[in-house]
C-alpha cells in the first residue's frame, strides 16, 4: 500500500470542504473573490502564505515549456475569462466550461494548486446549472486531460478536455439517478455473472457511459 504524505491527507480533507460548501451554496457567485475564498479553503493548512491570494510581483510559474503571464496581469485576465465565459450563450455548456477550464491553466493565476482550483471551479459552474460535482479521477489524466492542455495551446481546440467532462458528468448522473431510484448498487463483476456477460465487456462499456455504471472507492459499480 502506498504511504500517504501529510499534505495529501491535508488536501483530500480541504477538498472534502470545499465540495461539501459548494453543494451548501448552488447559488454561489462565480466571480474573482469566491475563487480567492475557494482557494483559501483548499490551500489553507497547507500553505497559508500563498492561499487565497493570486501571484503577485515576481511570482511567475512555469508549467513544462509554458510560462504562465506576468503576475501583474493575472487579476484582469481572470476578469476576462469570467466575462466570456458569462457572455458566450451559443455554445454547449460543456465546451463553455472546458474553455474557461483551459484558460484558466494557461493563466495558472495562483502560486501553487491551480489543477484542483481549477477542477473545483469546473464543479462550481456545475453546481450553479444545477448538475452534481464530477470527479476527473488521478488514473486516466494522462489519456486525455492532460493533453487537453497542448490542445488548446496549440490550435485552442477543446475536443479532448469536452470528452472528459461529458464521461464524467454523465458517470456522475448515473450514480445520483441510481441512488435516487433506490437501486441496489452492486460490483460491475457481480452484475455481470449475474447477466451472463462478459467483465471485460462491461467495463469498457462502463468507460465508454454506455451502461449506467459509476465508480465508488476505484470500483465500478451499477444499480438494478
Amino acid at each position: 500500500m502506498r504511504s500517504v504524505s501529510t499534505r495529501e491527507l491535508y488536501e483530500a480533507k480541504n477538498l472534502a470542504r470545499v465540495s461539501e460548501y459548494l453543494a451548501s451554496k448552488p447559488d454561489i457567485e462565480f466571480n474573482p473573490e469566491n475563487m480567492l475564498l475557494l482557494h483559501q479553503m483548499q490551500i489553507g493548512g497547507i500553505d497559508d502564505a500563498i492561499a487565497g491570494r493570486f501571484r503577485k510581483q515576481h511570482e511567475y510559474v512555469r508549467v513544462g515549456s509554458h510560462i504562465a503571464p506576468a503576475p501583474e496581469h493575472v487579476e484582469q485576465l481572470i476578469e476576462s475569462a469570467i466575462t466570456d465565459y458569462d457572455s458566450e450563450h451559443t455554445r454547449y455548456f460543456l465546451e463553455r466550461i472546458s474553455i474557461f477550464h483551459l484558460e484558466f491553466e494557461r493563466i495558472h493565476p495562483f502560486c501553487d494548486g491551480n489543477g484542483r482550483i481549477g477542477r473545483v471551479l469546473i464543479n462550481l459552474q456545475l453546481t450553479k446549472l444545477g448538475y452534481p460535482q464530477l470527479i476527473i479521477r488521478n488514473k486516466g489524466k494522462a489519456d486525455h486531460y492532460y493533453p487537453a492542455f497542448q490542445a488548446y495551446q496549440d490550435d485552442r481546440k477543446t475536443t479532448l478536455l469536452d470528452r472528459t467532462l461529458s464521461l464524467a458528468l454523465i458517470e456522475s448522473l448515473h450514480k445520483r439517478l441510481a441512488y435516487l431510484k433506490g437501486l441496489e448498487i452492486i460490483d460491475l463483476a457481480d452484475y455481470a455473472k449475474s447477466t451472463d456477460q462478459s467483465t471485460s465487456t462491461l467495463l469498457n462499456a462502463a468507460r465508454r457511459q454506455t451502461i449506467p455504471a459509476f465508480r465508488e472507492k476505484g470500483v465500478w459499480k451499477i444499480g438494478r
